[in-house]
């Protein structure tokens, strides 16, 4: 079966809980995989808007996720499993920072990928933002995964 992810809080493409938003408590919801290759060696998991005006957003990056892993609790970031760490997002912070579309704009896609990777680690820089940590994924991703949830302000 191919990798799967899901979360508890919203169902696929429906409306992302406000506590899982900057409008909210800003707390990462949890999120839960299933079905992982064998030979994964970590995971990585990045949150993109592709409807924001100014082009995809970045909203979450958390990498090095070890490999016995089958999801991230609710309030992950900051406290993520083993040694994971965070990337920098579009609002320039190194850990999840919910939806927040501009007013008005309409509704908003949040696409939580799931990355299962070939190696242990990805050896980036502190500071990386997470479409730079994404990049250096690519070469190693032997599965992916998403699930969609909405949100309008």
């Amino acid at each position: 079966m191919p990798l799967t992810l899901t979360s508890p809080a919203f169902k696929r493409g429906k409306v992302i809980p406000i506590r899982h938003t900057r409008d909210g408590e800003n707390l990462s919801p949890p999120l839960e995989w299933q079905d992982a290759p064998p030979e994964a060696r970590s995971f990585m998991v990045l949150v993109e808007d592709p409807d924001a005006p100014s082009g995809t957003f970045r909203h979450w990056a958390m990498y090095n996720i070890p490999a016995g892993e089958v999801g991230l609790q609710e309030g992950a970031s900051g406290q993520g499993p083993g040694r994971a760490e965070e990337g920098v997002n579009g609002f320039g912070n190194a850990y999840y920072d919910g939806p927040q579309p501009p007013k008005g704009h309409g509704p908003h896609h949040y696409h939580f990928r799931l990355a299962a990777l070939d190696v242990p680690r990805l050896d980036v820089p502190a500071s990386a933002k997470a479409e730079e940590i994404w990049t250096r994924a690519q070469p190693h991703i032997i599965a992916e995964a998403e699930v969609v949830g909405v949100y309008a302000r």
